[in-house]
């Protein structure tokens, strides 16, 4: 047999080959999956599924074993196949003012709910808005694009849009704050009246008898909280007091020292302050220092706080500590029950302070 004859035998048999696929990703192949969980723990594959979700109807151990072995696969959910299958995205938007300052309790929020929904099928996304834009752009692109399953919102206001537009469409959402609407919806809050109250008694007790307070934004319900009770407990220790108005507590550290230092410039100056945030307890001070003023001895302070931070600035702050963690956790649990449409005990929650924190208090919440 010739060489152009072999050459081609050898083209056609090339040619009558079968077609063979590229190898597969490996990756691919043993990416795990609810099957691969349900083989290696002996569970059908929809008590798996329902154990990742968190359901009720799921003892505790049967999901602490799920979550174990989902863990040891390194099992992911494909998020595409998944809101195929159900139409959901397994995300919960935090949606929080980009105006927020550092020094307040948004890190503690953001770290709280996310650690809540560790071992869950949800995930958090933060979503910032800025001060020159609609606080309801956010919301209504969220909604309108089904790009998450829930909203968590915080500065809420008494009449807000946001709890009214979202209860309108049937949405999942949680608020950190209450508002005033007739609105039943899940929500956590400090009760900044009691706040207010236990506030002035610390510097009543103190000997302060002019009292001013710094207070939250007034457009925000919890600042309308918290100077009813400032204005009733001031009232009922028959004290003079005042809330100021050239600046709030959310104004920044320069705006509150400069409405300070024109304030202490003025007769009658006040001599015990209460703070909304840590932000407006450090410029105060810094402008009644710098006035030539001593904290404990000419003037007091009561703040409140998420993060033990203001004891280590100046030990004389008399403080009231927020638990935002605590927030965070109950928001992220109730947020999750309202996306599964779950009744639950816990859909609104009121933190009421029940004491103010002294320099020699031995008791410390290190958390």
């Amino acid at each position: 047999m010739g060489v152009t004859t072999a050459r081609r035998m050898t083209g056609a048999a090339m040619t009558n080959l079968p077609l063979t696929r590229a190898p597969a990703d490996p990756g691919d192949a043993e990416r795990p999956t609810l099957k691969t969980i349900a083989l290696r723990t002996g569970l059908a594959i929809a008590t798996v599924s329902r154990a990742l979700k968190d359901a009720p109807d799921i003892g505790e151990e049967t999901k602490r074993r799920v979550r174990a072995m989902a863990k040891e696969l390194g099992y992911r959910p494909n998020r595409a196949g998944v809101r195929l299958r159900t139409g959901k995205t397994n995300v919960i938007a935090l949606v929080l003012s980009a105006e927020s300052d550092v020094m307040n309790h948004t890190a503690r929020l953001i770290y709280s709910i996310a650690n809540a929904l560790r071992g869950t099928t949800y995930h958090l996304i933060v979503t910032p808005y800025f001060p020159d834009q609609d606080p309801m752009d956010p919301i209504r692109y969220i909604v309108e694009t089904e790009s998450a399953d829930a909203i968590i919102l915080n500065q809420t206001k008494p009449d807000d849009p946001r709890v009214r537009y979202m209860t309108d469409r049937g949405f999942p959402f949680a608020t950190h704050g209450r508002t005033e609407m007739g609105i039943n919806h899940p929500y956590f809050d400090f009760d900044n009246e009691v706040f207010a109250h236990l506030a002035v008694q610390a510097l009543v007790d103190q000997g302060r008898r002019r009292l001013l307070l710094i207070p939250p934004p007034r457009a925000h319900c919890y600042a309308r909280h918290m100077i009813t009770g400032f204005a009733a407990a001031a009232a009922e220790a028959g004290v003079p007091f005042e809330v100021m108005t050239a600046a709030d507590s959310d104004s920044g550290g320069t705006r509150i020292e400069a409405a300070m230092d024109e304030r202490l410039a003025q007769p009658l100056r006040p001599d015990g302050f209460l703070c909304a945030s840590t932000t407006a307890t450090m410029a105060l001070i810094a402008a009644a220092e710098q006035a030539g003023l001593t904290i404990g001895r000419d003037f007091d302070v009561v703040a409140k706080e998420a993060i033990r931070f203001l004891r280590q600035f100046r030990r004389e702050i008399l403080l009231v500590h927020e638990d935002v963690g605590r927030a965070g956790d109950f928001l992220a649990r109730a947020t999750v029950s309202a996306i599964e449409r779950r009744a639950t005990e816990m859909g609104q929650c009121l933190e009421r302070p029940e004491r103010v924190e002294r320099a020699t208090d031995e008791r410390r919440d290190t958390k």
